[in-house]
């Protein structure tokens, strides 16, 4: 991953500075009109969201298991993403749901366990820089929670009565429409992996830096 970061970088810089254009390109919606390209932001980054909680939960459950600290390393920088990515997804969809809905805000199940998620993802940060001993487990046990709520706001607009369209809307996208909605969506994931990269490679030369010390203290 190493040699492909910088490539990578410059692919994922060249896609986020043609997304606009393809956006700009699409069609628009009969009914929203020109809010509706929110969509091209709002939910890939959602999607990254629910990736990164999975990711920052299953790296927390081997860590609670098998004590890996390489497996804390992910959990960490995934939940940072977790908190990234959920803050995008809580700033647009206020944006969107005002032209769409009339309000900017509507405790509908998909937005309240969206919310939630999010600030699971923020508490595990906060627990990680102030609980103390033993914080790693808890926050890591935070982690699991989070993991699990995430295939409910998936499947939550096709279970419950909500404002949000349903997931089967997406596959069914018009093809002027599902172009860009892609390449904003992989352009999203390509940062994702590179801030996922970056941070974990941080975590490890912090990590490497404090057994430094305390081999220097001893």
């Amino acid at each position: 991953m190493r040699k492909a970061f910088l490539p990578l970088l410059v692919i994922a810089g060249a896609m986020f500075a043609y997304a606009p254009v393809m956006i700009a390109q699409a069609p628009y919606e009969s009914t929203m009109g020109l809010v509706q390209k929110i969509f091209y932001f709002h939910a890939p980054s959602g999607m990254i969201m629910l990736l990164a909680a999975m990711v920052c939960g299953v790296a927390s459950a081997i860590y609670l298991w098998r004590g890996t600290p390489g497996a804390d390393y992910v959990a960490i920088a995934a939940a940072e993403l977790t908190a990234v990515f959920g803050l995008i997804v809580i700033v647009t969809g206020p944006l969107w749901a005002k032209k769409a809905w009339g309000v900017w805000w509507d405790w509908d199940p998909r937005i309240t366990m969206s919310f939630v998620g999010w600030l699971i993802s923020v508490s595990y940060l906060f627990v990680r820089k102030y609980a103390g001993p033993g914080s790693d487990k808890l926050a890591a046990a935070l982690a699991v929670f989070g993991a699990a709520n995430t295939p409910f706001i998936y499947i939550s607009v096709n279970v419950w009565r909500t404002m949000h369209p349903k997931t089967s809307v997406v596959p069914k996208l018009p093809a002027l429409m599902a172009g860009p909605f892609w390449f904003s969506f992989t352009a999203m994931f390509l940062l994702f992996l590179l801030l996922m990269t970056a941070r974990v490679h941080l975590e490890r030369q912090r990590a490497a830096l404090d057994e430094l010390y305390l081999a220097e203290e001893d």
